[in-house]
């Protein structure tokens, strides 16, 4: 194996060990689990809607394997995002990237629990981003397009560039190797709208 190769394949293993630091994972009561992010070190939590969308109080199992309760303190189901809050500190966050930057044929990676595989992860290569890609749910929507195999329990979880700064937000595949995420400036929009709330209620949780 070149010494490039080895060089390559160590960076990514160390920048997706980051991102599995800054994984959990989510269960609402259902069959199976979805991902979610560690969006701030106070316990705030970003995942999709859908992956909380059933009637049970959802838990969230943290990277060092503590699984806690989490109360949903703010949802879009239109955007597929949601903001969760636990009773925890001290934990891990992204360096956020700018998903408006990501240029057709940049690496990116998606991290998450597919198949309930623990920080297992995907790569693949920019399509395109922004709205009104062909091929895509809502089309008027932002998204990030990329040659990806998500899988279900992916969803919730981080899309990271090759630097490992946090990107978007996995959401669903389109066609057989199409992974869909929401752009991080999205998702730090709709934080934006949620974050009295959900500050409120870690005090209270």
């Amino acid at each position: 194996m070149s010494s490039f190769v080895q060089s390559l394949n160590g960076d990514l293993a160390s920048v997706i060990e980051a991102a599995q630091r800054s994984l959990v994972q989510v269960h609402d009561g259902r069959r199976g689990a979805g991902s979610g992010l560690i969006w701030s070190p106070d316990g705030l939590i970003i995942t999709n809607a859908h992956v909380v969308s059933g009637r049970s109080a959802p838990e969230v199992t943290l990277p060092d394997g503590t699984t806690v309760p989490a109360r949903i303190v703010g949802s879009d189901p239109g955007l597929d995002l949601a903001a969760l809050s636990v009773d925890a500190g001290g934990l891990e966050s992204l360096t956020r990237g700018s998903s408006r930057d990501l240029l057709p044929g940049e690496l990116v990676i998606a991290v998450g629990h597919p198949w309930g595989v623990n920080g297992a992860a995907t790569a693949g290569v920019m399509i395109a981003t922004g709205a009104g890609l062909p091929d895509t749910p809502e089309s008027d929507r932002e998204w990030i397009a990329a040659s990806l195999k998500l899988r279900p329990g992916h969803s919730g979880g981080p899309l990271i560039d090759a630097e490992g700064r946090l990107v978007g937000i996995n959401t669903m595949i389109t066609g057989p190797s199409v992974g869909l995420a929401v752009p991080i400036h999205v998702v730090e929009g709709f934080v934006s709208r949620v974050s009295p709330v959900a500050a409120a209620a870690a005090g209270a949780v």
